[in-house]
């Protein structure tokens, strides 16, 4: 059974910084194109970084220079490296795994919250 777990989340002031984790089980994680998302409240969830099964990287123009996603295959573990922290980053930050339409796999959020 696949289940994805984040952690790493928690309450930080503008310009600092958080590392979120998605550890993954179940699934053959190699295999997966991996996704943070977020959803601010009353928002809709929007994607914030991609990583390939490759290895390819993609980011949100508001994620771009601050945030790194990587993956560890051995670890099954993805990572979203959060830097130069804004409020408007504040959100449930959400991971998923997916390999096609019906193997498409999220964790229960956590939460980010940016504040002064």
């Amino acid at each position: 059974q696949a289940q994805l777990v984040e952690s790493g989340g928690g309450s930080v002031q503008p310009g600092g910084s958080l590392k979120l984790s998605c550890t993954t089980s179940g699934i053959s994680f190699e295999l997966y194109h991996l996704y943070w998302y977020r959803q601010p409240q009353g928002k809709e969830r929007e994607l914030v970084a991609s990583v390939t099964n490759s290895g390819g990287v993609n980011y949100s123009d508001s994620a771009k220079g601050r945030f790194t996603i990587s993956r560890d295959n051995v670890k099954s573990t993805m990572y979203l490296q959060m830097n130069s922290l804004k409020p408007e980053d504040t959100a449930v930050y959400y991971c998923n795994a997916w390999l096609t339409h019906d193997r498409s796999y999220w964790g229960q959020g956590t939460q980010v919250t940016v504040s002064s």
